[in-house]
C-alpha cells in the first residue's frame, strides 16, 4: 500500500514512519515543521529517516530511502488545501494516517486561532482530499483530552464527552464529529484514536517526559501541578505505534468492517506523578528539585483509558513498564544532547 503520514516530523509520526518502512510499506511523510517546539529535534528525527535536512525546503518533494524502501516526503501545511489536493491528485494513497495537529494543552489558552486553523481547517483538508481522490481509508489522532470533567473511570469511548476544558480538546472532538459525517456521507472508513500520555524516545520537549528529565539532569527545579496529586496513563511509544500498525494490518487485509469506529490507546495502567518522577529520579540518577504548584487551567486530575475494545478488534498488548521505557528515553537523551 501506498500510505501518506501527516505529522511525520512529530513524535509519533516519526516512529509510524519507521514501522511502516520497516514492514516494507511505501510511505509518503508530511511536515510543516513549525516552530512550536525546537524544530531542530524534528530535523533529528527526519535524519533518522534517512533524510538530508539540508536538502528539505517548503512544498518541495525530497526522495530518501531507508531499509531499502522508498520513502517520500514534502514540507506542507494541512491548511494548504490546494497543496493537499494536489498532492492526493499525484500520490494516490491507499490509506492516510493523519497525526499533524496542533499540539499541547496549554498553549491553547495562548494560541487559540492557531488550534483552529491547524486542527479543524488541517483536517477538514484530509477529509475533502480523501473524498475527491478516492481514499475510502482514514486512521487520525484524537485525544484523552476530550474525556475533560469525566468523573468515571476508567475512561470508555462510549461516555459522553460533552464537557471539554481545553480548546484542544474542543478541536479533537471536532475531529471526530467531521469523521463520522465524511463516513457516513461519503463511505470513508474512519478509525478515531484517543491517545494518552505517549512517551519515549524523540518526544516532545513541551511533555512531562522530557520537562522532568531535561531539568533534573541540568539541576533546575521541575514543576509539579496541583501538588503532585495527578495521575496518567503514561503510554510508552512503541506500543502506541504497535496499535497503529495492527489498525492499518486490518485494513490491508480488509478485515474493518466498520464505517467508523473511535478506540482509546493507552496503557491501560495508570501511575501517580510522583512515581513517574520517582522512575526518572533512579534511571538519571539525581533527585528532582520539585516546585509545588495549584492545578493549570485545561488540565486534568487524572486519565485512565479503557482500552478492551482495541485488545478485542485489534490484538492491542501495551507490555512496556514504566520503568523500562523511563530508562528508554533517559538514555537517548543522555545521548542525544551527550549528557
Amino acid at each position: 500500500m501506498k500510505l501518506l503520514v501527516t505529522g511525520a516530523a512529530g513524535f509519533i509520526g516519526y516512529h509510524l514512519c519507521e514501522q511502516y518502512l520497516a514492514k516494507g510499506y511505501n510511505v509518503v511523510g508530511l511536515d510543516n515543521l513549525n516552530d512550536y517546539y525546537d524544530v531542530t529535534l524534528k530535523f533529528g528525527r527526519l535524519a533518522q529517516l534517512g533524510f538530508d535536512q539540508t536538502a528539505i525546503k517548503p512544498s518541495e518533494l525530497i526522495v530518501s530511502s531507508i531499509h531499502g524502501n522508498s520513502c517520500q516526503f514534502i514540507q506542507l501545511s494541512l491548511e494548504d488545501k490546494e497543496g493537499v489536493d494536489h498532492l492526493f491528485a499525484t500520490e494516490q494513497f491507499d490509506l492516510v494516517c493523519n497525526l499533524a495537529a496542533q499540539a499541547g494543552v496549554r498553549f491553547s489558552l495562548e494560541q487559540p486561532f492557531q488550534y483552529v486553523d491547524s486542527n479543524i481547517t488541517g483536517f477538514l483538508s484530509i477529509l475533502e482530499s480523501c473524498r475527491n481522490h478516492g481514499v475510502k481509508k482514514l486512521i487520525y489522532a484524537s485525544s484523552s483530552s476530550v474525556y475533560g470533567l469525566n468523573e468515571k473511570i476508567p475512561f470508555s469511548v462510549y461516555d459522553h464527552v460533552d464537557h471539554p476544558i481545553s480548546l484542544y480538546a474542543a478541536t479533537k472532538k471536532a475531529n471526530e464529529l467531521m469523521a463520522h459525517t465524511y463516513s457516513h456521507l461519503f463511505g470513508i472508513q474512519t478509525v478515531g484514536l484517543r491517545f494518552f500520555t505517549v512517551y519515549g524516545p524523540w518526544g516532545r520537549p513541551d511533555m512531562a517526559m522530557f520537562l522532568f528529565t531535561d531539568a533534573i539532569l541540568n539541576d533546575r527545579p521541575i514543576q509539579v501541578f496541583n501538588g503532585g496529586n495527578l495521575s496518567r496513563d503514561f503510554t510508552y511509544i512503541d506500543d502506541i505505534v504497535g496499535g497503529i500498525v495492527n489498525i492499518t494490518n486490518g485494513f490491508e487485509k480488509n478485515t474493518i468492517s466498520k464505517p467508523y469506529s473511535l478506540y482509546n490507546i493507552g496503557n491501560s495502567k495508570p501511575v501517580k506523578l510522583l512515581d513517574f518522577i520517582e522512575a526518572i529520579e533512579e534511571a538519571t540518577g539525581k533527585k528532582a528539585i520539585k516546585e509545588m504548584l495549584p492545578m493549570q487551567p485545561g488540565d486534568v486530575e487524572r486519565t485512565w483509558a479503557d482500552v478492551d475494545d482495541l485488545i478485542e478488534d485489534f490484538d492491542y498488548t501495551p507490555n512496556t513498564p514504566v520503568d523500562q521505557g523511563v530508562k528508554a528515553f533517559v538514555a537517548w537523551y543522555k545521548e542525544y544532547y551527550s549528557k
